[in-house]
């Protein structure tokens, strides 16, 4: 398998993914924005693809966000965006971008690694709770 950060030639492969990930709930100009964000190494978002072999297409996209916290001085990293096509599913891709990401973190000195997951995506809850500590909270959103 073959990890690396997303690189602006890689957005004709990286779209399909991002608007199945959004299930295309995102205007074009959102989807611009993001794609010039990931591809900025000066702004704090970033992003990683996953290939099995070398030539093959992108199979899973990974999109991350840094930023300072209170109690902590290093930076932290959340985890916003992670998708694989559903035709390269049960594969360790999506671990392998999680842990690619948490190696990373770790090479770069960042505090810690998180990451929201919906609680009825049963997939992705079994991946999350083999990888990190689930913390009893509850997310609260106030749109402006």
């Amino acid at each position: 398998m073959i990890i690396r950060p997303l690189q602006p030639s890689d957005y004709d492969q990286w779209l399909p993914l991002w608007q199945a990930n959004m299930d295309h709930a995102v205007s074009g100009d959102v989807t611009a924005e993001t794609w010039q964000r990931i591809c900025d190494k000066d702004f704090p978002i970033g992003g990683l693809c996953a290939r099995e072999h070398k030539n093959d297409p992108i199979a899973g996209i990974c999109h991350y966000v840094l930023h300072y916290t209170t109690g902590n001085s290093k930076q932290v990293c959340y985890m916003q965006d992670l998708y694989v096509d559903p035709a390269f599913r049960r594969r360790g891709i999506a671990r392998n971008l999680v842990i690619s990401l948490a190696t990373m973190g770790a090479e770069k000195g960042w505090a810690r690694l998180y990451w929201l997951a919906e609680s009825g995506n049963e997939d992705a809850q079994h991946l999350y709770k083999t990888l990190g500590l689930k913390l009893d909270f509850t997310l609260h959103v106030l749109p402006l």
